[in-house]
């Protein structure tokens, strides 16, 4: 090329990698904590060569006719239901994900939200910062983890990453993938696969790890929490769609559920049209069995910026003319640019 090419970065990233990408590319980006409109997005993306995305970000046939010049789009993250795959395939570019290094950290926040709505830590937070905390009383007894049924929904790389913390916590772990791992996959892990009807009635704790498909969505709706243990939790760290929030609030005030962590939200889903634009109010309302984190399951610093990188080096790869690595989709070469 005798031009450099245009790398478009849709959501504020570490210098080091902004700096990586500039050697070689005009690297236009977003500077801002909140997500460009997505007519800002194309205004930028329409004459680029590559685009880094992220979870806010829509990418769907619409956009990708706009942008023919587009080669690459290097998604910082791991579940990528938000970008239109087959449509990047039909365009001619290539889609890259960053599978591996969010698992760990996503699978940490899972086990704090875990121990953090079992154990009322926000609760015991609010009280000794109310005044009215004057030493030990017999109050905001949980329920803990040792010697309860753990149910993990979805066994892939983040849930054998959340399975493996669980060892060291005296568990009965169960789980349900519609894919079951090996015999010795699952003795090293500790863990047993059932189908999805008894891990939702024997489970206290049911913690949702799926990724959001037509056939996970509300997976976990009226009926299914209907089935579940009396005073079950539920921890959502998955998708947010992967769960009726309705469904859960209604639960709650009902007293069926005991309580509801999540930190992932239905209103993050843009890729679905009926997707609600706020976090459901009645959840939001009830601060006593509820624990909310603002999607922070990979939000560890060395982790994304390792992230970043990893997407910046598949953008350069691919306009180097190269397979990038992370590729999820194989462009046809009739249409590949």
């Amino acid at each position: 090329m005798t031009e450099r090419p245009k790398v478009v970065v849709t959501h504020r990233i570490h210098e080091p990698v902004r700096e990586f990408l500039g050697h070689k590319c005009e690297v236009v980006a977003n500077e801002d904590v909140e997500s460009w409109s997505a007519s800002t997005l194309l205004n930028h993306a329409r004459d680029a060569d590559a685009v880094m995305a992220f979870m806010p970000d829509r990418i769907d046939e619409a956009f990708l006719a706009a942008c023919n010049r587009l080669k690459i789009v290097a998604a910082a993250l791991k579940g990528y239901d938000n970008i239109d795959v087959e449509a990047c395939t039909r365009h001619g570019v290539w889609l890259t994900i960053v599978p591996d290094l969010l698992s760990a950290p996503t699978a940490e926040l899972a086990l704090a939200l875990v121990l953090g709505i079992t154990r009322n830590v926000a609760a015991g937070d609010r009280l000794v910062r109310s005044g009215r905390f004057h030493g030990w009383r017999p109050v905001l007894y949980g329920a803990g983890m040792s010697g309860r049924t753990v149910g993990i929904l979805g066994m892939g790389k983040l849930g054998q990453a959340f399975a493996r913390m669980l060892t060291g916590f005296n568990v009965n772990a169960l789980y349900y993938d519609p894919v079951k791992l090996g015999p010795v996959q699952e003795a090293y892990l500790g863990i047993h696969r059932v189908d999805f009807e008894e891990l939702i009635s024997t489970s206290e704790i049911i913690v949702v790890l799926a990724p959001l498909t037509p056939a996970t969505l509300h997976m976990i709706n009226a009926e299914v929490i209907a089935k579940m243990k009396p005073a079950a939790y539920l921890i959502d760290v998955g998708r947010g769609s992967v769960v009726d929030e309705q469904a859960v609030a209604h639960a709650l005030q009902l007293g069926h559920l005991a309580g509801y962590a999540a930190d992932v939200f239905e209103m993050e889903d843009k890729a679905r049209p009926e997707a609600p634009a706020i976090v459901c109010p009645e959840l939001m309302a009830d601060s006593d069995h509820t624990l909310f984190t603002p999607h922070l399951g990979s939000a560890v610093k060395q982790v994304r910026m390792e992230i970043e990188l990893a997407a910046a080096k598949s953008i350069l790869q691919a306009l180097s003319g190269e397979a990038p690595a992370g590729v999820i989709n194989q462009p046809s070469e009739s249409v590949a640019k």
